[in-house]
């Protein structure tokens, strides 16, 4: 069960740092999706960031973050939750469906044609900013003198 659990956290975290509007993209390309009923339209709200010093001092309030949240249930029962960074209601809802897709028989069609190409893009992404980070790197040395 901890391995279906890792999964979807995996899956949802993927989905919730994909750019605006590739998640719906991808997953009207599959024409898998459903009929449903919301169990949460769409809404706007806002959740508190917080931080540590050094990665693992006290914890304090950082700031406040706009997010966007959906939960739906599938004509079978399948239950899926979508939240998205921002106003993005569409994308909440997009993300809510895959989530629910990925717990039924669809799961395999869905994990090629929507995961899969956001794990790529995401490397990517994480691959160009690396390559821009390390552009400005300067390397420090220390000099010998003769003493």
């Amino acid at each position: 069960m901890a391995n279906a659990t890792e999964a979807r956290r995996d899956w949802l975290g993927l989905m919730a740092r994909a750019p605006e509007g590739r998640v719906a993209a991808l997953l009207n390309e599959t024409g898998l999706t459903q009929a449903f009923d919301w169990l949460r339209k769409p809404e706007i709200g806002t959740v508190m960031v917080r931080g540590r010093m050094g990665g693992t001092g006290g914890a304090f309030n950082l700031s406040e973050m706009t997010v966007t949240r959906a939960a739906l249930k599938l004509a079978c029962g399948t239950v899926g939750h979508g939240h998205v960074a921002g106003r993005r209601k569409d994308d909440a809802q997009a993300v809510a469906m895959a989530d629910a897709l990925l717990q039924t028989q669809a799961a395999a069609a869905i994990e090629t044609a929507v995961i899969a190409p956001l794990k790529s893009e995401e490397s990517a992404r994480r691959t160009a900013r690396a390559a821009k980070a390390a552009a400005t790197k300067v390397d420090f040395f220390t000099m010998v003198r003769g003493e």
